[in-house]
């Protein structure tokens, strides 16, 4: 029986790998070990609808902040991913059959903790004919259903093996903020994220945009990997030239020895120069701090996308 608690099983694609040694965290970048009763009260939330979360499952440094909160970021179609990503902490392997259940337990923790706003995500799923799309469906419309008034948040995996049609059914189901991280510049595509296509995924948010302009686009890349500042700043005209709202930039942090290595970490002062430059180019949105995860604060974020959309339309 695998153990996903051992990383040899729970990343057989990366036992071969030489070990990378990981520098010592500056100041910058150190979190407070979760506990408290908000964090053991979401905790157990999760455990009771047996939902898996990519807080846990990725290694968040922001669970103890995010929990305490009541905030966590569902991930549905199970713990095993069908990509091999260098950076990533996910278990990968062949996943388990979807369970048809899993949108109306998503539907009720959502309601349970009383969320305002709810992230949404998933593992890759290649093993599907649609990558999982009709199941992000479901999703939506249970929290829908259930919670009409909190506002959803969503962070796909690419569709790349699916019939381009896949991403209809997603659109349909009308998320308030569709994400797709592209994770890292295009360079570093065959290093950091084997299986997936840079152009691809940039396609695939403008393709979300051009089906519903109501819907918020947004997508994130993590430094520290290799890339330079040149490369960062041809990514942010990419995704404005597809018309994406919101980026977000966080250092990388390496899960264990096996993942990829830290090429150095980004200082706070630089990631304040990429914020200015992004929101220069244009992106309503723009978050760009060392612990920037997707969902982090995404709430308060998609509070105030908001309201860059209406004060850009009034300006009009």
């Amino acid at each position: 029986m695998r153990d996903l608690k051992i990383p040899e099983q729970r990343h057989p694609e990366k036992a071969h790998r030489p070990d990378n040694a990981a520098p010592r965290k500056p100041a910058w970048i150190r979190v407070k070990a979760p506990g408290g009763k908000g964090y053991a009260e979401t905790h157990k939330i999760m455990r009771d609808n047996n939902l898996v979360t990519v807080c846990e499952e990725a290694g968040c440094p922001n669970v103890g902040e995010c929990w305490s909160q009541g905030h966590a970021t569902m991930m549905i179609m199970g713990e095993i991913c069908t990509r091999g990503c260098t950076f990533c902490n996910i278990a990968t392997g062949k996943p388990d059959t979807l369970d048809a259940f899993e949108p109306g337990r998503v539907a009720h923790a959502v309601q349970k903790l009383g969320l305002n706003h709810v992230v949404i995500t998933s593992v890759d799923r290649d093993d599907l004919l649609d990558g999982g799309a009709d199941h992000f469906a479901q999703t939506i419309r249970a929290v829908r259903h259930r919670s009409p008034k909190t506002t959803i948040e969503i962070l796909t995996p690419d569709f790349l093996k699916g019939d381009p049609s896949v991403l209809e059914v997603v659109v349909e189901a009308k998320p308030d903020v569709f994400n797709h991280n592209l994770e890292t510049v295009p360079g570093l595509y065959p290093e950091v994220r084997p299986g997936a296509r840079y152009f691809h995924s940039l396609r695939l948010l403008q393709r979300v945009k051009e089906m519903d302009p109501s819907i918020f686009t947004k997508s994130g890349i993590m430094v520290g990997l290799g890339e330079d500042e040149q490369q960062v700043r041809q990514v942010m005209d990419d995704m404005r030239a597809a018309d994406i709202d919101f980026l977000t930039i966080g250092q990388y942090l390496q899960p264990t020895p096996k993942h990829h290595g830290i090429d150095r970490f980004v200082t706070p002062e630089e990631f304040a120069a990429y914020e200015k430059a992004a929101f220069g180019k244009g992106f309503l949105m723009v978050s760009a701090t060392p612990l920037t995860r997707s969902s982090y604060h995404a709430g308060d974020d998609f509070a105030r996308l908001r309201e860059a959309r209406q004060k850009k339309l009034n300006q009009v």
